[in-house]
């Protein structure tokens, strides 16, 4: 739902410190925080990695402990399970790529064929011709020049390189370390996560309380509800993209296989493993297989059979299983998702891609629930960043009438016309009109800006008048009693433009078989008005003004009005006002001969078809 149009005046007229002096201690803190993280990566790796295993791993547990199972028991078969899984996936991905490694003669002449048949058809193209002119710069280039030729002594250019050989050490540490080193860092760093699982996954209770301790318990309201965010987010993202991702991996493997690709299983599992990189990961994969489809085939068939497969699952993944598993999502936007991939990935090496989304998820959690850290939500949360009003009044003064009217009918689509005119159209009406009052808008802007609101609220009105003619029959049968139920009503704008366009909004709104319209503009003094009450005999008065300001002009029209026709009915809409001064204009409104004060266009509505039961209809 859009914000409340009451807010957004009331957050503009908040004034706060400069932008350069609230931004420096964040921006000192993230400094530091990275200059850590990356320092500090053998250290913060693990960590991270294991906090994601049980965020996975927890849903699993918790099960097991509403079977019966005691949690020390339950988190041990957990990570059997989890532990054998990932030896079984290693085992088969190894043995696959032995076995491909072995059977790659037998393709060595398609590759070779079709390597050929490329340079059989580029002999007359712009690559070939380019090399052919490089090939020559290059030989004019090396082309020998008179620069003699150094003389060297017969005796040091017969000389042989001499080899010092150490006998007495012929099995140094330092060798076995170069060899077992590289091995046994990942093994350290496995051991390591492992051991933190399963500590984690015992005590994670009492860790989330020192984490809470530790930030506050002032701030227990706070903590809880963004752990429980974090947690219900990322072990629902987690389990889903596992599901998924399996799935996917399932399907190319039945694929591949049903193309006749070799070693199906190998390249499901890269998939279903490439997949957790977002966006390009299933296009990585499905270079494995066409590669390996061109060495197995002479043609090109084979290679587009297997680009085809992988599109068509993607199609199906994207639009169809991810929307309904995800369900809300992880509330991160795309784009912001892709620069995250980037930055970790810059950061932690391929370890950041894993982790890319979830820490994401962390930072917008945080962003979401902590104060000063709220601009990670603006900057990587998917929701739009401005609000409805806003867009709409930055796109008017941006003078690009044409997106302002496609956000208005967006709007539209969404909601009803009068919710669009009283969350979109009178917020942005009443930012106009505090601007001008700052000496941020000149009245020329102003102007501009109300002439292209009122055609776009026009144009909103016809969209939805013919939207609803298609559901309405002719009514030619009722036409008679409609007429006899006519109501006159005049509206008058209480100040200036901005006016205008409330009074055209009430236009739109109003149903023409109820009501006879007629209006002032806004350059109507108070006696122009007292003058066209006396000629147009209405029953009903409404005098439209968007605040702030035009109270006083609002009551002295008012009093003026109701000192001359004491029995007219007077309406006066008061759009977009703050709540702390509704009370003070209805009294004030109603004291200067206020029949009914409103708020809103919906109110208004409201308030006129209470009123015209009460009036006569119009005389025939």
């Amino acid at each position: 739902m859009p914000d409340p149009p009451v807010t957004i005046v009331e957050s503009a007229l908040v004034d706060s410190p400069p932008v350069l002096t609230r931004s420096m201690p964040i921006l000192f803190g993230v400094a530091l925080v990275l200059t850590f993280l990356y320092l500090a990566k053998v250290v913060v790796i693990p960590v991270a990695l294991a906090i994601l295993v049980t965020f996975l791993l927890a849903p699993l547990v918790n099960l097991l402990q509403r079977r019966g199972l005691p949690r020390v028991p339950a988190v041990v078969l957990v990570t059997l399970l989890a532990l054998g899984a990932v030896g079984g996936a290693a085992y088969a991905v190894t043995h696959q790529i032995s076995s491909l490694l072995d059977s790659y003669p037998r393709y060595e002449q398609n590759i070779n064929a079709k390597i050929d048949g490329l340079r059989a058809r580029g002999r007359d193209g712009m690559i070939d011709k380019m090399q052919v002119v490089a090939q020559r710069i290059t030989t004019q280039l090396e082309r020998p020049g008179a620069t003699p030729e150094p003389v060297v002594d017969a005796e040091i250019k017969n000389a042989q390189p001499v080899r010092i050989i150490d006998d007495d050490d012929p099995f140094r540490l330092s060798q076995l370390w170069t060899v077992a080193g590289p091995l046994l860092s990942p093994l350290a760093n496995f051991g390591l996560v492992l051991v933190l699982v399963i500590f984690m996954l015992i005590k994670r209770e009492d860790l989330r309380d020192r984490v809470i301790s530790l930030i506050g318990q002032a701030q227990l309201a706070d903590t809880t509800r963004a752990f429980e965010d974090a947690g219900e987010r990322i072990s629902r993202y987690l389990l889903m993209q596992l599901l998924i991702n399996v799935g996917y991996g399932v399907a190319v493997m039945l694929g591949l296989w049903a193309i006749g690709v070799p070693y199906a299983p190998l390249w499901g599992f890269f998939a279903a493993l490439l997949r957790y990189i977002p966006y390009l990961g299933p296009w990585l994969a499905a270079m494995l297989p066409i590669a390996l489809s061109l060495l197995i085939s002479r043609d090109w068939s084979t290679a587009l059979l297997v680009i085809g497969l992988f599109g068509v699952l993607e199609l199906i993944t994207n639009m169809l299983i991810e929307p309904t598993l995800y369900g809300r999502g992880i509330g991160v936007s795309q784009a912001a998702l892709l620069v995250a991939v980037a930055f970790w990935t810059w950061l932690w090496g391929p370890v950041g891609l894993v982790l890319a989304s979830p820490l994401t998820v962390c930072l917008v959690v945080l962003g979401k629930h902590v104060p000063f850290l709220k601009f990670l939500d603006t900057l990587l949360g998917d929701r739009p960043a401005l609000s409805p009003p806003y867009r709409f009044y930055q796109r008017l003064l941006a003078k690009d009438e044409d997106e302002a009217a496609e956000l208005a009918e967006e709007q539209l689509g969404e909601t009803s016309l009068v919710q669009v005119y009283d969350e979109v159209i009178v917020p942005t009406l009443a930012l106009a009109r505090h601007d001008v009052r700052n000496a941020k808008l000149d009245a020329a802007a102003q102007q501009e800006l109300a002439t292209a609101s009122r055609e776009i609220v026009e144009g909103l009105g016809r969209q939805a008048r013919n939207g609803d003619s298609d559901d309405k029959s002719d009514g030619s049968d009722d036409a008679e009693a409609s007429v006899q139920t006519l109501t006159r009503l005049l509206a008058v704008p209480a100040r200036d433009s901005s006016d205008e366009v409330a009074v055209a909004m009430l236009r739109e709104l109003i149903d023409t078989q109820r009501y006879v319209w007629s209006a002032a503009s806004a350059a109507s003094m108070a006696s122009d008005v007292i003058a066209l009450i006396e000629r147009e005999a209405p029953a009903i008065l409404c005098i439209a003004s968007v605040p702030p300001g035009g109270l006083a002009h609002t009551k002295y029209l008012c009093k003026r009005v109701r000192a001359r026709f004491p029995q007219l009915r007077i309406i006066v809409g008061r759009y977009s006002l703050l709540p702390e001064g509704v009370a003070k204009n209805r009294e004030q409104l109603s004291a200067a001969g206020a029949d009914h004060v409103s708020t809103t266009l919906a109110e208004t509505l409201v308030q006129l078809q209470q009123l015209s039961t009460l009036d006569s209809p119009v005389p025939l």
